[in-house]
């Protein structure tokens, strides 16, 4: 098991999952992530009109944003209407903030050894 900068092991309690790393990676997915959040519940064919992508193409990254707990999905008849979901980037807010600091201690502590 690695460690991560601060003698922590990787992945530990309070370190963002991966998925939702991998879901903000892709341009398309931090777009419709973007268009979600402004039009509020919207179906995939709304998004693909407002897209240089496919209904099929949108329906994909609405999945996936969807397993990384980035957007929620409700049904209603026929039609899916998809909703941002804000926690999980007030959590990676909070953990970059954190892992932040922690870097500015160590580099801090790093420099007066130094001097």
């Amino acid at each position: 098991m690695s460690a991560s900068p601060d003698g922590a092991p990787a992945g530990g309690a309070g370190e963002p999952p991966d998925e939702l790393f991998a879901a903000l990676a892709d341009a398309t997915r931090r777009q419709i992530l973007r268009a979600v959040a402004e039009q509020g519940p919207v179906t995939a064919t709304a998004l693909a009109d407002g897209l240089p992508v496919s209904r099929q193409a949108v329906a994909k990254h609405l999945a996936l944003l969807r397993g990384a707990g980035l957007v929620t999905a409700e049904r209603s008849g026929r039609e899916t209407r998809f909703t941002a979901a804000t926690r999980p980037l007030d959590d990676l807010v909070t953990w970059a903030e954190s892992t932040g600091r922690r870097w500015d201690d160590r580099l801090a502590r790093l420099r007066r050894r130094l001097e």
